[in-house]
């Protein structure tokens, strides 16, 4: 996947917003890698904030969504893992100022 189209997957992926913090999922550092296979199969290797988010439904229907209109991708593969963990020191500085979390 050349990097206009990494870029175009993860600026699409800036709308997600985790409902509970109201900052998006890649600022809050959750994606952990995109990938686009030759067939338009683009999987998405994410966490979540905690194990068991009574929101991860919602968050990968979100996900599903915000790539929906980018015509390379065909399908879409959410891929929640929980190794390595996530935690404060993956959020972005907007984040963590957003959130009121000093540096």
């Amino acid at each position: 996947m050349d990097e206009a189209l990494k870029d175009n997957i993860l600026g699409a992926l800036e709308n997600v917003i985790d409902p509970e913090l109201g900052i998006d999922i890649i600022n809050m550092g959750l994606v952990y890698n995109v990938a686009l296979d030759d067939n338009g199969l683009c999987t998405v290797t994410m966490t979540l904030t905690t194990m068991g988010c009574p929101l991860a439904g919602h968050i990968e229907a979100d996900v599903r969504r915000a790539l929906s209109d980018i015509p390379e991708i065909k399908d879409i593969d959410v891929n929640i893992v929980w190794d390595p963990p996530w935690g404060k020191d993956k959020m972005t500085r907007y984040a963590k100022i957003a959130l009121g979390i000093p540096d």
